[in-house]
Formats: C-alpha cells, sequence, structure tokens
C-alpha cells in the first residue's frame, strides 16, 4: 500500500507528489477533465512537476482516429490549465490498430495534431515496425513510445528491441507481462503491494538505455505500471538508484498512522 489508509481520494495526488516529479493520467483516457479539475491538479503539485496526459479511447480506440478533430480539441481544452506542467501527450493505439487497415487514417491524423504540444505515439501491434513510420513520426517530432510489454520469460531483452528515436524527447512505459493481471476466469489475482516478479536485470538494461537517452535527448518521461515487477513504486525507486535519483517512498509510520510500534520500512 502506498497511500496512508483515511486519505482522502482528492488528497492523493499532493501525496503521491512528494515522492515522485511526474505521473501518467490514465483518467483522460475514459474522459475529459473539466478546466477546473486540472488546475486542481496544477495547484496541488511542485514546480517542476509534469503530467503525461493520454489522449481519451474515443479517439483511439473507438473512432480509430477517424474524425476526431472536435474531441481532440475538447480534450486539449480540459487540459490547458496544466501549462508548463503537462509534459507529453499520450496517444495509445489498440492492438487491432494495423498498418494494412489503418495507416491511411494514421497519415492523416499525425499532421493535424495541434502545435505546441508534445506529442508521442504508441504502437500495441509490431507490423508498425517498418521504416516508412519511424520516418512518418520523425518528420512530425512525435515520439515514438518504447513500451515494455515482455513475458515474464524475455523481460531482459526489452531494451534492446526496436526503439526509435523521432523526437527531442523519449516516454518509457515499463507496463510489465498485462497476461499476469487476470486469472482464467477474468478475475484480478494481485493487490500489487510488493515484487512478484523481480526484474532486476531488466531494469539495469534500461537504466543503461535511459541514461544514453538523457544524454542524447535531455529529457525522458517514465512511467511504470505495476504489472512490470508486481508494485509500481518499487520499481520506480530500483530504477531511480540505477540511475542515480533518490526516490523517496512513504515508510509504514505515514501508511498506517495508527500504528504506532510498526517497525519503519519502505514499500
Amino acid at each position: 500500500m502506498f497511500y496512508p489508509e483515511h486519505l482522502p481520494a482528492s488528497d492523493r495526488l499532493a501525496f503521491y507528489s512528494c515522492s515522485f516529479s511526474a505521473v501518467e493520467v490514465d483518467s483522460t483516457f475514459y474522459h475529459n477533465p473539466a478546466p477546473h479539475v486540472a488546475e486542481h491538479w496544477a495547484a496541488v503539485t511542485p514546480p517542476g512537476f509534469r503530467f503525461t496526459c493520454k489522449v481519451p479511447r474515443e479517439i483511439t480506440h473507438e473512432r480509430r482516429l477517424h474524425d476526431a478533430n472536435e474531441l481532440l480539441t475538447a480534450f486539449l481544452r480540459g487540459i490547458e490549465p496544466l501549462g508548463e506542467k503537462l509534459g507529453c501527450l499520450l496517444v495509445q493505439l489498440p492492438p487491432w490498430f494495423h498498418p494494412k487497415h489503418d495507416e491511411h487514417v494514421l497519415r492523416e491524423f499525425i499532421p493535424r495534431l495541434p502545435s505546441g504540444f508534445r506529442w508521442a505515439m504508441e504502437f500495441r501491434n509490431p507490423e508498425w515496425h517498418l521504416p516508412r513510420i519511424v520516418h512518418l513520426l520523425e518528420s512530425h517530432r512525435v515520439a515514438w513510445v518504447w513500451n515494455d510489454l515482455s513475458p515474464l520469460e524475455q523481460a531482459d531483452a526489452a531494451a534492446f528491441g526496436f526503439l526509435p528515436v523521432t523526437a527531442d524527447f523519449a516516454l518509457v512505459r515499463l507496463m510489465g507481462d498485462t497476461t499476469t493481471k487476470y486469472d482464467a476466469n477474468g478475475r484480478r489475482v494481485h493487490h500489487y503491494r510488493e515484487p512478484i516478479w523481480p526484474r532486476a536485470q531488466s531494469l539495469d538494461n534500461w537504466a543503461l538505455k535511459i541514461r544514453q537517452t538523457v544524454e542524447k535527448l535531455g529529457e525522458v518521461f517514465v512511467s511504470v505500471s505495476n504489472h512490470f515487477e508486481g508494485y509500481a513504486p518499487h520499481t520506480v525507486r530500483e530504477l531511480g538508484l540505477r540511475l542515480g535519483m533518490e526516490v523517496k517512498l512513504p515508510g509504514a509510520a505515514e501508511v498506517h498512522p495508527d500504528r504506532e510500534h510498526d517497525q519503519m520500512q519502505l514499500f
């Protein structure tokens, strides 16, 4: 458990920002935030904090990028109050978005992305790993997302996969093996309170890749899912150690303030 037991949901972002310098906002994938909500996000986080916001699924998954101009405008209007705290915008395409059927709409969509924002595009289908698609993103300065969805038995090789640089920043998403999320009946099987699938060698490899990329580009955003090792805060701390960055996680006294005799430990 990362958050204190009785912490109101409205205070979680401020608490989170005491440990981490950036966040990926998943809620924007499901609905546009009202401007006053984004204004609150900006107000409760410290200077230098950055947000990565996911483009709504109605654009990427339901409409498959077709007729998306009005929806995209509404989305940008909702997150506008983030101002300089807006790090980048993530366009996560579904696995069924395929070059055979969808390359034409992709080529129409990318040039129409509003300027003044940093855009990143994630392909969940490896059929997009083509030089012409790399060139398309590069010509419009859209970052090719480096997503690690590697199965557990192939975890160490992910940082050496197809990882083109197409913009002046990079976005790394350590998502892990999502097949571990549910059992055969579709039920969640883990509580994600501690590491379950250690990926020490994989983190070594990613740290090397990230360090090299920072030296080249200057800025890399990294998002980590619980599915990567079983507990994302632990993974972020371990990756931070490899990059020479100290990540301080809350101790037991902060998470369980009523338990006076608990030993202090990091979660």
